[in-house]
């Protein structure tokens, strides 16, 4: 069953699929597949969760090493052969040896890295469905809905459920593409790709003072269309962008070059990573000025936020995991509605519960080498959401 509505660009229509409800055999086979996913997420979230504080600890380590060896530069412009090979503190302008080019569209720039970013005009599909069951089938009801977008990517419209007037070019005619200057500096020193990579701040680069570079391409605002008609385009027209980062030359445009701190190793005229004794890798870099307090406190507090976010992504692993695993007690009880709500919200409780306190118990352990006494109080900590658990069911009547 299906209906159609077109609304401008924008088209709709509905499909209904039935099928049998499923039998008691075969969803307790579906539950069986989900308890073997179930304990591999419940394992792989005790490996994130103990490597995570083991990875946390060591960088807080390096850093703590890195902020008492780096040796603060006087001078961008002079290499000291007295500081071969030591961490190294250094701030200032960003400068490359030549400009970045791109010929097709007669655009050139001083700077890091030149992007330029491709999209096209075409059809997508969104997808909307519900089920319910009706005379003892499960019908799922789809609504699919076509617009037409700006693209970066090619959207294979062999995939949608009607390609007949949503049909996608195969490929696009122009590329995307970034080009990144072989050669950075910061006054003497060449900075390393891994260093280089670390210049991503990209910024879209106005278009305002250049020409149409063909007679085929027209420039509207910060784009160049590959269309007869920019303002009604159609299905297979292109628009250029371009983003650079780290401006490396004074430009009447857009200002003066980029300032950039980097804390790396130094080694002749170049800046490398350097290890620490802790086993991690120091090669920092960041816009601006920063004094080598401000340097290490922002990578002590991104240290933290990644810590934190795996430990959630280990928590939430752990939760669905178990959740997964105990899916069967549900299944068992499905032909009962009363007694099912009530066995799920029982289950998710003790998910909660269970996944709290093995996490908690598995930081703990990842501290054990670490800082003992705070594994012994988080251990501790553990037991916490299962005594409360406990102690929220009503204790059995006397006979």
């Amino acid at each position: 069953f299906q209906q159609f509505s077109d609304t401008g660009s924008r088209k709709e229509h509905v499909k209904i699929t039935s099928e049998p409800k499923p039998g008691f055999l075969e969803r307790l086979s579906e539950t069986s597949g989900g308890m073997l996913i179930g304990l591999v997420t419940f394992l792989l979230a005790f490996y994130l969760l103990f490597t995570n504080e083991g990875r946390a600890l060591r960088t807080a380590k390096s850093l703590d090493e890195g902020l008492s060896l780096v040796v603060p530069l006087d001078s961008i412009h002079s290499i000291s052969q007295q500081n071969e090979g030591r961490l190294v503190h250094l701030a200032g302008a960003l400068s490359t040896s030549k400009p970045l080019f791109d010929p097709s569209y007669g655009l050139s720039i001083q700077a890091v890295k030149l992007k330029r970013n491709v999209e096209m005009y075409q059809w997508v599909e969104y997808e909307d469905s519900k089920e319910y069951e009706e005379n003892g089938e499960i019908k799922k009801e789809t609504k699919y809905s076509y617009n037409t977008e700006w693209k970066s990517e090619v959207v294979n419209s062999r995939n949608f459920d009607r390609e007949i007037g949503h049909k996608n070019p195969s490929a696009m005619a122009v590329e995307s593409f970034t080009a990144v200057s072989p050669n950075v500096q910061v006054g003497s020193f060449v900075l390393s790709k891994g260093l280089v990579d670390k210049i991503d701040d990209f910024k879209q680069l106005s278009l305002s003072h250049l020409e149409d570079p063909h007679a085929d391409v027209t420039r509207g605002g910060d784009y160049f269309y590959h269309s007869d008609n920019p303002r009604r385009p159609e299905v297979g027209d292109l628009r250029v962008s371009f983003f650079y980062a780290g401006l490396s030359g004074d430009d009447p445009h857009l200002g003066t070059a980029d300032k950039v701190t980097v804390i790396a190793r130094q080694r002749g005229d170049q800046l490398v990573p350097y290890h620490t004794k802790s086993g991690d890798i120091l090669e920092i870099l960041y816009p601006g000025d920063l004094s080598v307090e401000e340097v290490f406190q922002k990578e002590h507090e991104s240290n933290t936020m990644k810590t934190w976010a795996l430990r959630a992504a280990g928590w939430l692993s752990m939760f669905v995991g178990i959740s997964l695993m105990t899916r069967i007690f549900y299944t068992l009880v499905d032909w009962f509605p009363l007694v099912r709500d009530l066995v799920n919200v029982g289950l998710k409780a003790f998910a909660l519960c269970v996944a709290s306190s093995l996490s908690l118990l598995t930081i703990s352990v990842g501290w054990l080498f670490y800082r003992p006494l705070w594994a012994l109080l988080l251990a501790l900590l553990s037991v916490v959401p299962i005594a409360v658990a406990r102690s929220r069911v009503p204790p059995k009547k006397q006979q």
